[in-house]
């Protein structure tokens, strides 16, 4: 990993709904690369835990039951990525989640995070595509243990006794987010919300799209490619100082 992180990574945009396998393929590149992971969900409560007057006005929004606007959470991205240790590059998390937000990022990190030399030193666009009915099993098929938290999936991973966990047999439960219903109004939200997104980066001929119904480490193999190709082709982009 430390010869990874020696290497000039960039930004990385991961896309994809929910079950499409964002949070382990997340994972698997801030092991190999060393950049590290930025969700602004995590933002957002470290903020508001730690009182900074982003955190506060953060907190009163959402007292208030609304959308933080996306004018403060530029702020608290624009704040997060200044940090040194995204010099090499890193992995955004919830952002951007509008063709806006795509826009303004894309636009920060010409203006401040990279210094050019002889173009632009643009994100690396990846898309998990997954089946519809295979992000169903996904989702719909998971069972939790409420005793330990181990998590089963009826269909791709099932408990040797049906019902029970392995470990110390406990009943199963269906948490309300995975149930068959609560999940296919999640997937037509991803649709609604999301895809802008994806046809921001398609517009520019920047989005590369990996089928993610795969096993889990081709398509490991498939995110790291389009990483290193990326890279390799954005050599000439240094971070700044």
């Amino acid at each position: 990993m430390a010869k990874e992180a020696a290497r000039n990574i960039g930004p990385v945009v991961l896309l994809g709904p929910p079950g499409a396998g964002k949070g382990t393929q997340s994972k698997k590149i801030v092991e190999r690369y060393g950049i590290p992971q930025i969700s602004t969900g995590d933002l957002l409560r470290e903020h508001v835990r730690a009182g900074t007057d982003l955190g506060r006005q953060a907190k009163v929004v959402m007292d208030r039951g609304e959308l933080v606007p996306d004018d403060l959470l530029y702020d608290l991205v624009a704040d997060r990525l200044r940090q040194p240790d995204c010099r090499y590059g890193f992995i955004l998390d919830g952002f951007p989640r509008t063709a806006a937000q795509a826009g303004w990022l894309d636009a920060f990190l010409d203006r401040e995070v990279f210094e050019k030399k002889q173009e632009k030193c643009p994100p690396v666009v990846i898309r998990l595509d997954v089946d519809y009915n295979q992000l169903l099993q996904r989702l719909a098929g998971r069972r939790s243990c409420p005793t330990c938290e181990r998590i089963y999936n009826i269909h791709l991973q099932p408990p040797r006794t049906d019902g029970l966990c392995d470990v110390d047999g406990t009943k199963l439960v269906i948490r309300d987010d995975d149930r068959e219903e609560v999940v296919a109004r999640r997937l037509s939200a991803y649709e609604t919300q999301t895809r802008p997104v994806a046809d921001y980066y398609h517009a520019q001929g920047r989005l590369v799209t990996i089928n993610a119904d795969r096993p889990v480490d081709e398509v490991t193999a498939a995110i790291f490619g389009v990483i290193d190709t990326h890279a390799a082709e954005h050599s000439d982009c240094e971070p700044s100082r």
